[in-house]
């Protein structure tokens, strides 16, 4: 963790002394290069020794004290750094909020690129000097007591060292064995099964899993398994080493198959040596390869190679973390290993702890016992590691303090149990150690949002400097890269694109996770936070607080300064308002504010935000998802120069957004979606050029037309992606203003919803609404459209039949249309929905976009709706007939669909 941090804070050292000297200036008063270099120089040496530190922490509890000091002064060094960047930043807001003979104001560039303003504005910023001197002070102190622990100083900068990995081997004891049976019968049947002919070479069965759930556990029970020792006439178990050593793979492979020990010095003869032993012969061998790591496929495919001209009933089995690993040695069956069941991980849990305990001694602890087993969920490492580690203590007091005790606060249980998952958490690139161990501030088994995750991750400058990059991507990247490693679970998918939405963590990874950041993450509840040690706690840098009573927020949180984060449920008084403007007033180091309640189990309702929250300059992220009592948003929010997201989704009752949201040129994602009383978008909205997220564009009324932006100011907005819905299109009264838009360049959308409000007063003439929809043009790529309260009558555009990855389509409220659109030319489309086309009374060529053919014609046969899955007819009052296909049954193009009609006339 210490040495993520320290890289990451080093880098952006560097870059700003490369800056300063592209630049040719001093941007700040009292602080001179040579200052700066001393803290870079300061930071390298401690760097080269962190590695070192990180892997001996677990034994010596001096170092892991040395190591929160560290950590502890890089996030202030941050701080600072970031505090400086601000000053720069307002400079340019500043200057770039001066009138401009422009429509359109130029789009806030980066401070680094604008060095010829600053020759004339030095910064004067005395107290950022004054703060950077001192830190420096700090880190050479730091720095010194370093030589006391007589640390392997890494001089080649390398930052990938791991602790050493477990040699396993094939020979195991039965009775450690406990569970497992529908595991281990489900891979003999893959392993037994013989090829059919239709796979080429030998296949590959790979087990995936976190690190101690029983991969190899469970590969040693199949290896000697009578039935695998009869069916194959070789086995040979290798354990992988990282990176993967193809030369010693080989001789192992050879001397397994001829039973001789090799001498060879060259690949290429040993994998010739393994083809020869092997080729035209029926003898059938199973490989295991154990806890591969190695993602170099170059290293793999030569030694498979050699392997493939055996015989097609051979079998390899690989255990691995990776499932990326599986997908590179070329599986073709992947079995992910999951956890043990509750009484499978007791039973192997009591095992060991009651082992040698008399029955009167055992009823005394077996209550205890089974909640410590169920703290394990299901992970043998854990179960293993607890149980041991009980089987020596001999009262109930004893056994108490460990269940009282967060695994992670047991120093008897880091080595045995934290020690393999620091083999995964070195097996991740420097950035994503941060990413990883930032999960630990959720609470345990809470459900993470995938997108909330990735929007903190940006918000707390985990995913790097975002100038000219998508920082976004990055943050998918990494996440899934933690999915593949087997650091998350339990996911939640979209059933639209199968992708995820919401994952957890195990308990124990969770613990790891916390052992990491030990000191910087908290979660208290009001009612015991005075029980709670506060003062110790003062450098954390993450809490989540359940505020539970009607009473202010409690004093010792005041003392809390350095926040980077902060979770807030409270349900909101006149008493909590006046204590939650304090707070702000002084949590000025805030990346991320959030009133969403984190899965705790308590609503939080906010009825106002206090206008203190424009001191929080350093603050990224904002959400406020969900309170509903919330009217406004204060002025101040626009202060914040440096704020990404915006999260006001589900706030049904706030009114409107800030007039002077302009200012808020960092903004990436305004999440409005459900805040339906909002009637316009404030003038300024158009300079938001960053903005990637815009759940709801409202048109609005004439009546507030003068402070509101245009449909037309869309235009500007060319990196929106997602979905975007746009209401109030019944206001529209020039054509132009919608083409101007230009929804058909921004590429990125995916789900188009178009909302025309009919209960509002229509500025557009009836018979012009269908040119509206014409004017705007959905870009190609779109993959969902919804229409609603469009009153027509409509001529679909042709445009919208070429959408050619549209997969969602509703139509709703569309009261006037005569007829449907030919949506059967769609060749993607995979769901249909139409409710209330109250005026429709006959589906048939018109709708199926087979109306220009002949009834002979040999190409109207599938041509129609060939990937429809699900079509829905809803309160369609005055259908009353429906032609589909020229021969019933040959050409039902509905016949893979799932088809439901509720309250339609054709039915009665």
């Amino acid at each position: 963790m210490a040495d993520a941090l320290v890289s990451a804070i080093s880098q952006r050292l560097t870059s700003i002394l490369f800056q300063e000297a592209e630049a040719g200036l001093r941007l700040l008063t009292g602080v001179n290069q040579e200052e700066l270099r001393k803290l870079d120089n300061t930071f390298q040496t401690i760097r080269a020794v962190l590695v070192d530190a990180e892997k001996r922490q677990l034994k010596e509890q001096a170092i892991k004290v040395w190591l929160d000091k560290v950590q502890d002064v890089s996030y202030d060094i941050e701080d600072v750094l970031d505090e400086w960047k601000i000053v720069a930043l307002k400079l340019q807001i500043a200057r770039d909020s001066r009138p401009s003979t422009s429509i359109v104001p130029r789009k806030v560039r980066s401070w680094i690129h604008s060095p010829s303003y600053f020759v004339s504005r030095v910064i004067h910023r005395y107290d950022i000097a004054v703060k950077i001197k001192k830190l420096n002070q700090r880190l050479q102190v730091i720095a010194k007591e370093k030589d006391d622990y007589s640390f392997t100083v890494d001089l080649n900068g390398k930052t990938d060292l791991e602790p050493e990995r477990p040699i396993t081997t094939s020979f195991i004891n039965p009775s450690d064995i406990h569970g497992r049976d529908g595991d281990k019968n489900m891979l003999l049947n893959m392993l037994l099964d013989k090829n059919n002919g239709e796979e080429k070479g030998v296949p590959v069965i790979s087990v995936v899993g976190m690190g101690g759930i029983g991969k190899t556990t469970l590969a040693q029970m199949v290896y000697n398994h009578d039935k695998v020792k009869a069916y194959f006439d070789k086995r040979i178990w290798i354990c992988a080493s990282n990176p993967f050593d193809e030369m010693r793979t080989a001789k192992a492979i050879l001397e397994g198959l001829t039973g001789v020990v090799s001498n060879f010095t060259e690949l290429n003869t040993l994998l010739e040596q393994i083809h020869e032993s092997i080729k035209f012969k029926a003898e059938r061998f199973l490989l295991v390869l154990d806890d591969v790591w190695g993602e170099d496929d170059r290293k793999w495919q030569s030694l498979k190679c050699s392997l493939d001209c055996g015989s097609q009933d051979s079998k390899i089995l690989l255990t691995t973390r990776k499932e990326n690993v599986a997908v590179i040695m070329g599986s073709s069956h992947l079995f992910r290993l999951g956890k043990l069941s509750r009484e499978e991980c007791w039973s192997l849990f009591s095992r060991l702890a009651f082992f040698g305990r008399k029955d009167k001694e055992r009823e005394c602890l077996e209550d205890i016992g089974k909640k410590i087993s169920d703290k394990c969920q299901g992970l043998p490492l854990a179960a293993k590691t607890l149980g041991g580690l009980l089987r020596f203590k001999r009262s109930r007091e004893q056994w108490r303090r460990i269940l009282d005790s967060q695994i992670w606060e047991l120093e008897e249980a880091e080595n045995g149990l934290f020690s393999p998952l620091l083999l995964s958490y070195y097996g991740l690139p420097l950035p994503l150690r941060r990413c990883f161990s930032y999960c630990s501030i959720f609470p345990k088994d809470c459900k993470i949002e995938k997108d909330f995750l990735i929007k903190s991750w940006m918000a707390e400058g985990l995913l790097g400097e975002m100038q000219h990059k998508d920082a976004e991507i990055i943050g998918e990247e990494y996440f899934d890269n933690l999915v593949v490693h087997s650091f998350f679970q339990e996911f939640e998918k979209d059933e639209n694109d199968n992708s995820i939405i919401s994952c957890k963590m195990h308990e124990i990874v969770h613990d790891f996770g916390r052992y990491l950041r030990r000191t910087m993450s908290l979660m208290v509840a009001s009612s015991n936070v005075e029980e709670f040690n506060m003062a110790s706690k003062e450098n954390a840098r993450h809490l989540t607080l359940i505020h539970d009573e009607a009473a202010a927020i409690p004093a010792p949180v005041f003392n809390v300064k350095k926040l980077r984060s902060l979770h807030l449920n409270l349900n909101d008084t006149s008493t909590i308002g006046a204590s939650l403007a304090k707070l702000l007033d002084r949590m000025t180091c805030l990346r991320i504010l959030s009133f969403k309640d984190m899965n705790c189990g308590y609503k939080c309702s906010i009825k106002a935000i206090p206008k203190e929250i424009g001191n929080l300059l350093h603050l990224r992220y904002l959400n406020l998802e969900g309170n509903t009592d919330l009217e406004k948003l204060p002025e101040t929010v626009c202060d914040l120069c440096n704020l990404q997201t915006l999260n006001i989704r589900s706030c049904k009752n706030l009114m409107k957004l800030p007039h002077g949201i302009g200012k808020l040129i960092n903004l990436r994602h305004l999440q409005n979606a459900g805040t339906d009383r909002c009637r316009f978008m404030p003038k300024g909205l158009q300079r938001l050029t960053s903005l990637r997220t815009l759940d709801e564009f409202v048109v609005s009324r004439g009546d507030v037309e003068s402070k509101s932006c245009s449909l037309s100011d869309l235009g500007n907005l060319i990196h929106l992606r997602g979905d975007l819905e746009i209401r109030g299109l019944g206001n529209v009264a020039d054509l132009c203003v919608a083409k101007k838009a230009q929804l058909w360049t921004k590429h990125e959308l995916r789900g188009l919803r178009l909302k025309f409000d009919p209960q509002e007063i229509q500025q557009v003439k009836l018979e012009d609404e269908k040119y509206v929809f014409e004017a705007l043009q959905p870009p190609s790529h779109l993959e969902s459209l919804s229409i609603l309260h469009c009153r027509g009558p409509l001529s679909f555009p042709d445009t919208t039949t070429s959408l050619c990855m549209l997969k969602r389509v509703r139509l709703q409220n569309c009261l006037n249309w005569e007829r449907l659109p030919p949506l059967g030319k769609l060749q993607s489309l995979e769901s249909l929905e139409m409710e209330f086309m109250n005026k429709v009374k006959k589906v048939g060529d018109e709708f199926l976009g087979t109306s220009c053919l002949s009834p002979s014609s040999s190409t109207n046969k599938k041509i129609v709706f060939p990937a429809l899955k699900k079509l829905k007819f809803h309160y369609m009052k005055e259908w009353e007939k429906w032609e589909y296909g020229w021969r019933s049954g040959e050409d039902d193009c509905y016949n893979h669909a799932s088809t439901s009609f509720i309250n339609n006339k054709l039915l009665h």
